[in-house]
């Protein structure tokens, strides 16, 4: 493999990966809290929505510079997919529902809400956007040898943005006050009860970051990869699930997985542009099953194993105790 290979390579799993990393921590808070959030797929679509319907607007009647842009619409793609959190941590933690089918409810309605909003604006469910957040080359960081190539060129801020709520999340997990209640709501609910820490509102909390990741996840999937958005993210909220299971509940971990299936989705979608993959006569629908493949074997191997927050899924009677 010579190093333009290499390069393209990295740069397109990029585009794969940092979705599934942001997306997967947001489903880890909710998970560490005691609340299984099934709904990061359609949380993701809303979250993409209205950022790319906020740059549809916005593109014809701004001359922001783009990436301060873009980092707005991250914000309000953000909060989009905190608004659209707030049903699932309210039936999850106060009315005490069954989780999978609170999630499922938002991953049915996202998609039917984002083509019936899309049509009431355009007449068809496509929403468009001029895709000028493309970055050649870093200023400085660009022109490293090997470094600059690999890492700084030819990407978008959305790739530094996920290192940085990589960071983030582990500070706010590990080292932080928030970071061990959080923990214990999603461990021992009554322990920390008795502690005089608040299960509901911590479990709300949880909830509400992984709906604000896993919005910004939406969008900083289609950004890359589109310059329309067409009412879905292609199962990557499923995807993000299965990256939390392998990652097991751990920042660490859950990059080495979106890595994992970065490089699995990657594979799918640019074999073409790989030079020994393409010369092997293998049909292209073989490729397009690749990550699904690889979720099942892997999925079949290590959830066996898997150290699931043992609260997850069961909701907290703070009078039943």
């Amino acid at each position: 493999m010579d190093l333009n290979t290499l390069f393209f390579l990295v740069q397109q799993m990029m585009f794969f990966s940092i979705p599934l990393l942001i997306v997967a921590l947001g489903g880890m808070f909710a998970e560490r809290s005691g609340v299984i959030n099934i709904a990061l797929e359609g949380i993701m679509i809303i979250g993409a929505f209205s950022g790319v319907l906020f740059l549809f607007y916005a593109q014809a009647s701004t001359s922001m510079h783009p990436q301060l842009l873009l980092l707005v619409t991250i914000l309000i793609s953000g909060a989009a997919g905190v608004a659209i959190s707030l049903p699932h941590a309210y039936a999850s933690v106060h009315m005490k529902a069954n989780q999978i089918i609170s999630g499922t409810a938002v991953n049915m309605f996202a998609p039917a809400f984002a083509v019936y909003v899309a049509r009431m604006i355009r007449s068809v469910q496509q929403i468009p956007f001029a895709n000028i957040f493309y970055i050649e080359s870093v200023p400085l960081l660009g022109g490293i040898p090997f470094a600059g190539s690999l890492l700084f060129q030819k990407t978008y801020i959305t790739t530094y943005l996920g290192f940085v709520i990589l960071a983030a999340a582990w500070i706010a997990l590990y080292k932080t006050p928030f970071g061990l209640r959080l923990r214990s709501c999603g461990e021992h609910p009554q322990a920390a009860d008795s502690a005089g820490i608040s299960v509901y509102k911590i479990r709300y909390a949880g909830v509400m970051i992984s709906g604000a990741l896993a919005g910004i996840g939406g969008l900083v999937f289609v950004i890359p990869t589109s310059v329309t958005f067409d009412a879905t993210v292609a199962g990557y909220g499923f995807l993000a699930l299965a990256v939390l299971i392998f990652g097991q509940w751990k920042p660490g971990k859950i990059l080495f997985a979106a890595f994992f299936f970065g490089l699995m989705k990657t594979v799918s979608v640019a074999y073409t542009s790989i030079a020994f993959l393409n010369s092997m006569s293998v049909p292209s629908a073989v490729y397009k099953m690749v990550p699904y493949i690889a979720t099942l074997i892997v999925l079949s191997f290590t959830s066996r194993n898997s150290a699931a927050p043992k609260a997850a899924g069961i909701p907290y009677d703070k009078g039943g105790r």
